[in-house]
């Protein structure tokens, strides 16, 4: 059985063939694109119809194969949309989340509502990138684009749409747009009501696991393909890669490593209630009825986004011997809170990074090697604060931390990681979002019988590899000066 799995990042986009035989799983890439913001007019958008275009590209490579597939699934990030006007024509290319238009919402959203009632409601962690945030900077700005859009959709519901023709916004996503109401599965009204935001832009909701349906008739001709069903995976690509978090022992956390680190547990409810809001936490939806209680930390954009400074620089770096560089670095030189709003999207990261530096008193990173030393510790001990966190919610002790995605490639980060919580990390596996979104489209059509058994052909296909903590103490000690940032 095969299956197509569309797994869009900030950065890249990929098209990754899984076979499933034998309850073995072997995913092959296809199709590799790029993806990346736009700046125009003062703003961020993305390339919809070029990503699209990509897309094409991907099924017509599997038709030329001669492939028969089994489903068909798409992933994305999380908290952007684009609108369709009432004929479903697009109206405009979906702003970026990092776009400043948000700057300044979360004040005058929360003059309106307070933010204990939006998180009450939502569940949903207190950011500016959110959907939320978005949508009332429309309105706010009295957006030309509200009068005439017929509806709202989520950039994997948007792709879906125009892979078979039907407008649906799948679970998962729409957790992140602090627009769902996670225990009832439906929009939360109230915040409609009170922020004066466009209900009737908001389509059905759908579960991960439903069929959206066939993939049209004009994309099938220019492909070649058989009729092949659309599913509705774990659209948020988050959502997708927990679900392919090998797990074997009861009390695990996942800590999904790239642009973004989300470091959660699965819960099988939201956890809503004052210790939750106190500490920011979202709940998210997973697939198979699942909920992931999580912390959004800003992960490593920080050190994409100084690579990317210093190529304009003219220093050419890959990601291996940035790490070689940092593990020859003084450690605990400087550190930096990575979730400052500073980091979200400064015109220089090294600058933004050096400046946090000076404001707090520190010693100033004066090598490239340092400056991505200062990334790697101040992220373990991000995730240590989490970890913590996630045990006070849930009143019992996190015994392992599963690291997924292309970041459980680190290996001294994965290192700083288990040595800063004190706890064994286990890294891999390194695709597990298009992994996640394979298997939920293979129990949508039956080839496993449930989530459970779809992990243990993860764990049994797969390599991990494991970290075990070294030297805690000095990671002790630097953390209580660490919370101070």
């Amino acid at each position: 059985m095969n299956y197509l799995a569309f797994d869009l990042g900030a950065e890249s986009g990929r098209a990754i063939l899984g076979q499933i035989e034998n309850d073995r799983i072997t995913l092959r890439e296809l199709h590799r694109f790029q993806n990346r913001m736009v700046p125009l007019h003062g703003h961020l958008y993305w390339d919809l119809l070029h990503l699209f275009a990509e897309i094409q590209h991907a099924l017509q490579l599997a038709g030329r194969e001669r492939i028969t597939l089994a489903g068909i699934g798409v992933d994305t990030w999380g908290v952007d949309f684009g609108l369709l006007d009432r004929d479903g024509a697009l109206l405009a290319n979906p702003v970026a989340y990092r776009d400043h238009r948000t700057d300044g919402m979360m004040e005058k959203v929360f003059a309106k509502m307070p933010r204990e009632e939006i998180y009450r409601l939502t569940g949903i962690q207190l950011m500016q990138i959110n959907t939320l945030f978005q949508l009332y900077a429309m309105v706010e700005s009295q957006s030309p684009l509200l009068e005439i859009a017929g509806r709202l959709l989520f950039i994997p519901d948007l792709i879906n749409f125009m892979l078979t023709g039907r407008q649906a916004t799948e679970f998962t996503f729409a957790t992140t747009s602090q627009l769902l109401n996670p225990n009832t599965h439906n929009w939360a009204e109230p915040i409609f009501a009170r922020l004066g935001l466009p209900r009737h832009l908001m389509a059905e909701i759908i579960e991960p696991g439903t069929t959206i349906g066939p993939l049209r008739r004009e994309l099938m001709n220019a492909s070649g393909l058989n009729e092949v069903p659309v599913i509705a995976v774990g659209c948020h690509d988050t959502a997708s890669a927990v679900a392919a978090v090998p797990a074997a022992v009861e009390n695990w956390a996942y800590l999904s490593s790239g642009t973004w680190s989300l470091i959660g547990v699965e819960t099988s409810a939201p956890v809503i209630n004052a210790a939750a809001v106190k500490m920011n936490f979202t709940n998210e939806g997973g697939v198979a009825g699942t909920i992931r209680l999580l912390k959004n930390i800003m992960g490593l954009w920080l050190l994409q986004e100084c690579r990317r400074q210093w190529q304009r620089d003219g220093r050419h770096y890959d990601y291996a011997h940035l790490m070689h560089h940092a593990e020859t670095a003084a450690p605990f030189r400087s550190l930096v809170n990575p979730d400052a709003p500073a980091f979200l999207n400064p015109a220089n990261m090294p600058q933004a990074i050096a400046d946090f530096c000076r404001r707090t008193q520190q010693s100033l990173p004066q090598s490239d090697g340092e400056f991505v030393r200062c990334i790697y510790e101040s992220l373990a001990l991000q995730y240590h604060r989490a970890m913590k966190m996630l045990e006070e919610l849930q009143g019992k002790k996190i015994e392992v931390l599963h690291i997924v995605g292309g970041g459980s490639q680190n290996t001294l980060l994965n290192q700083f990681t288990a040595d800063a919580i004190g706890k064994p990390v286990l890294a891999g596996p390194a695709e597990a979002t298009a992994l996640g979104n394979v298997i939920v489209q293979a129990i949508a059509v039956g080839e496993f019988k449930n989530l459970a058994a779809a992990r243990l052909a993860i764990k049994n296909s797969f390599a991990i590899q494991e970290f075990l903590p070294r030297d805690i103490e000095p990671w002790n000690e630097v953390y209580r000066q660490f919370i101070n940032l």
